[in-house]
């Protein structure tokens, strides 16, 4: 057998590239999204739709790579729709989501206020991506979020963790490979099933009195798995697999946040209930 210290690294970096696939190569990057289109601070919401969008993205995400086909699509049925970046370490460009979630949370409760200030409005709605779709239940729960939102989305959301296949579930075998995660990547390790972070996130409920919470998932998710961990518990909850829907749907985690027009039709819905559509197949070309 090798010694643990020459299999640490290998694993470390599997990880890390496991998590690396949940996001898309692009070939341009930002540091923030563009001030035309969405994070347009001069947009005011309609009567239509009264509440501005907040985008979430995820682990190793930004506020213009997982948004790229998502922003528009809201934009063009009339919403106000900004996003953030967060969860960034010194030295890392553009891979975003790796610092420490309750401290992500900070940075989008001064985000949502951000928002609220330039827009008028009393509320926002959240739409998330992965980490994007759990960590804003740490805002709800634990930084007075409940009183400034209305709804949470949630794409394919690691609300119980991540289990990456079951990868995460060799991290015992090589001492000190959580350890090497939780200095080096504090936000990966607050998704490992069982982490101090989640068991504080979760206890005690899923939920928050006031906001309404959606989970959109898919069967072929290979990172926040088992999918059905995916989904929460509440009178308030409304949790969705997109094979219900569509069982010709193939998206995995990271198609579901970045293309996928059948579950962005979903969570169109999500944010205007009142006038839902029925989500099928043929969504993907609505």
């Amino acid at each position: 057998m090798l010694p643990w210290k020459r299999v640490l690294r290998p694993l470390t970096a599997l990880l890390l590239a496991a998590a690396v696939a949940t996001v898309p190569a692009a070939t341009a990057h930002a540091s923030s999204a563009p001030t035309t289109g969405w994070n347009d601070y001069s947009c005011r919401p309609s009567a239509a739709h009264p509440r501005p969008v907040v985008l979430v993205h995820g682990t190793l995400g930004n506020s213009v790579d997982n948004w790229l086909s998502l922003a528009p699509y809201l934009e063009d049925r009339g919403y106000c729709v900004f996003s953030l970046d967060y969860g960034q370490l010194s030295g890392v460009p553009v891979f975003y989501g790796l610092g420490p979630i309750d401290k992500s949370a900070e940075q989008l409760s001064a985000f949502v206020d951000k928002v609220l200030a330039a827009t008028g409005a009393a509320k926002a709605d959240l739409v998330g991506h992965s980490q994007g779709g759990m960590m804003p239940r740490y805002y709800l729960r634990f930084l007075g979020g409940a009183a400034k939102v209305n709804a949470l989305v949630g794409l394919a959301p690691d609300n119980h963790g991540a289990t990456l296949s079951g990868l995460t579930n060799l991290l015992p075998y090589f001492p000190g490979a959580s350890d090497l995660i939780n200095a080096t990547t504090p936000g990966l390790a607050d998704q490992i099933p069982g982490s101090a972070f989640l068991t504080k996130l979760n206890a005690g409920g899923d939920t928050v009195p006031g906001v309404q919470y959606t989970v959109i998932s898919t069967k072929y998710d290979e990172v926040a798995t088992p999918w059905q961990s995916q989904f929460l518990s509440g009178s308030d909850v409304h949790n969705v697999l997109l094979q219900d829907l569509c069982s010709l749907d193939l998206s995995e985690h990271v198609a579901i946040g970045l293309f996928d027009r059948i579950a962005f039709h979903e969570v169109a819905n999500a944010l205007d209930p009142a006038h839902a559509t029925a989500t099928t197949c043929a969504s993907a070309f609505s």
